[in-house]
């Protein structure tokens, strides 16, 4: 009733009110899917609560005990989870945008229940939590202790890690641009292939860690080469508008684009060459790359939304956490005839295809884990070798087809 209650309330429908519930036993709790956003639930304990889905935008969780609870895709943006416990949790593929996971000082009864209380001060415990795929964009994780825990390909960008015990965590290609790690122990830790760019790791432990394939700062270029770098980009823009009869055709074929951050958005870059660059992070929304070449092209966290990519060649591209939303991926008309576009072995893990034409695009042997296909048309699409078991909001009967 407590939650009808509060959803009423979050609707605008007439008897709602707000959950106040401190200090209560919700452990084993299903929760799955609801929405709490704003909820206070301080000290309270959801030991092995089944959430997976659930919404907490802005509440409190202030010194909860989350241990092996199932978080798994929930939304927990602004969430207040200074001082829990979540040895053990599930929050893979969660949002917990501005999260904050710093020490918290709780109220603890004594001997004679509440007449005699306490102070204690508590460090966040993330020991073992399983954070894989999600996304930590500006939380606070200073001091917080989150030994052996799973931060693989998440997105931690502005992330404040310092102090925070990290040793043996896997923090295989997350995305960590701008975070602070000062004092961070990151002893044993696996970032291989992680994206370090803006992060000063002078002041972290990290003996024994594995930072092979690490992406570090893009090259130091000056304004003049930045501007020559950006003036052969829109030399192809010219020279796809006059049908090659001006401008120039571009390849930047091994290149890191990523000095010029959001200066491609919206450009004509049909039939580009971009293999093997690195493109991480920038805006290509709306850009027209048919035909375009970007095989083994490194685009994790690239904005791909409502981009033309008609007959592109993305095989072993990575888009790890990439927009692709209302995105085109289906065939490229060319005369009689039409090709399709290609990304076979290419990694889409917790990419976003939602409202993305993909029909008849070849996905054989692609890392699709986490990625969502909400109302993407996929009719004729090839997924030889994909396993579909991970795929968010695909239609199977249609994959099949």
């Amino acid at each position: 009733m407590l939650v009808l209650a509060h959803e009423k309330l979050l609707t605008g429908k007439p008897g709602g009110r707000r959950i106040n519930l401190r200090f209560a036993n919700l452990d084993g709790l299903n929760l799955a899917k609801r929405n709490l956003a704003e909820a206070d639930f301080t000290g309270s304990s959801f030991n092995g609560a089944m959430m997976a889905g659930v919404i907490l935008d802005r509440a409190t969780l202030f010194g909860c005990d989350l241990r092996d609870a199932d978080l798994s895709r929930g939304s927990l943006k602004r969430v207040d989870m200074r001082g829990v416990s979540l040895r053990g949790a599930n929050l893979s593929q969660a949002d917990l945008t501005q999260a904050d996971f710093r020490e918290g000082q709780i109220a603890v009864s004594g001997p004679r229940g509440l007449s005699v209380v306490s102070h204690e001060k508590r460090l966040g415990d993330l020991d073992r939590v399983n954070f894989s795929g999600a996304t930590l964009d500006g939380s606070q994780l200073c001091d917080a202790g989150a030994a052996r825990a799973d931060f693989t390909d998440c997105s931690m960008r502005g992330a404040i890690l310092s102090r925070a015990n990290l040793k043996d965590a896997s923090l295989r290609g997350a995305v960590l641009d701008g975070a602070q790690v000062g004092g961070a122990n990151l002893e044993g830790a696996d970032l291989s292939g992680a994206v370090l760019t803006g992060v000063d790791t002078g002041g972290a432990r990290l003996s024994g860690a594995n930072l092979t394939g690490v992406v570090r700062d893009p090259p130091s270029l000056s304004p003049d080469q930045i501007a020559a770098l950006l003036q052969r980009a829109r030399d192809h823009h010219d020279w796809c508008g006059a049908g090659g009869r001006a401008g120039a055709h571009a390849v930047f074929d091994n290149e890191d684009l990523r000095p010029l951050k959001g200066s491609l958005k919206g450009l004509k870059l049909a039939a580009l060459s971009a293999k093997n660059a690195c493109l991480v992070g920038l805006d290509l929304s709306s850009c027209q790359l048919q035909g375009a070449n970007l095989e083994g092209a490194d685009l994790r966290g690239a904005n791909l939304s409502a981009a033309d990519l008609r007959g592109a060649r993305l095989n072993g591209a990575n888009l790890t956490k990439a927009s692709l939303v209302a995105a085109s991926l289906a065939p490229l008309p060319l005369g009689a005839r039409s090709t399709s576009t290609h990304l076979a072995h290419a990694r889409l893990r917790y990419a976003v295809l939602v409202d993305a034409e993909c029909t008849a695009a070849v996905f054989d042997q692609a890392d699709l884990l986490g990625a969502s296909f909400l109302r993407a048309r996929t009719p004729g699409a090839s997924w030889r070798g994909v396993d579909l078991g991970g795929v968010v909001d695909l239609s199977l009967d249609e994959a099949a087809a």
